[in-house]
């Protein structure tokens, strides 16, 4: 959502209406936005549209349960709320509908490498290749580049300042994660060999 724009005329308390429908109208204009927005739109976003002291938590909530056995739902992520498709129809999706750029198509070495970024970012290259035990090939960071899934870091202090490696909003909303503290249990991915103890780039 755009942050520096002038704010319309909207009246936002609603006082000619009796409370429920107040209330009501103030959900719409949640599911408007949320609907409206192809990112997550955050809490600050949320309450330009709401009366002064409203919860939006509890609005969101209650447009929540409004949604239920709807093929939609509302999703909190990275730092935000936004509609996402559930789960149980992507077979339909994939089978009606046009959405490959929407597609991660991720090979499973390609998930191992991505997951090593977001636990041990920010990580150069050279650092991934002490993980896996192997050169980590420019293409496959350039597909995670691609899918905008990792961004450039700090410049390494080392010799030839190498780049480093971050995740990106757009990770955290693919997996449906609120924040990085959302990601699975790292001793999990250890047991599945997906993570590993990796050498720590010092930017002090």
């Amino acid at each position: 959502m755009a942050k520096d724009r002038s704010e319309p005329d909207l009246d936002r308390e609603l006082s000619d209406l009796p409370p429920e429908l107040r209330w009501r109208e103030w959900m719409r204009r949640i599911e408007a936005v949320l609907f409206a927005s192809a990112s997550p739109v955050p809490r600050d976003d949320l309450a330009r549209v709401v009366g002064k002291g409203a919860s939006v938590d509890l609005l969101v909530e209650d447009l929540a349960a409004d949604l239920e056995g709807r093929a939609f739902e509302i999703a909190q992520v990275a730092g935000g709320w936004m509609f996402r498709t559930r789960a149980t129809y992507a077979p339909a999706i994939r089978a009606a509908a046009d959405i490959g750029d929407q597609l991660l198509d991720l090979s499973e070495f390609d998930v191992a490498v991505l997951a090593a970024i977001a636990y041990h970012q920010p990580i150069t290259r050279d650092a991934l290749k002490d993980i896996f035990g192997k050169e980590i090939s420019r293409d496959l960071i350039g597909r995670l580049h691609a899918r905008d899934l990792i961004g450039t870091g700090p410049r390494s202090p080392r010799r030839g300042a190498p780049y480093t490696f971050v995740t990106t909003e757009h990770f955290l909303v693919a997996f449906g994660l609120q924040s990085l503290r959302d990601l699975p249990d790292r001793e999990q991915l250890e047991d599945a060999g997906f993570v590993s103890e990796a050498p720590q780039v010092d930017f002090e």
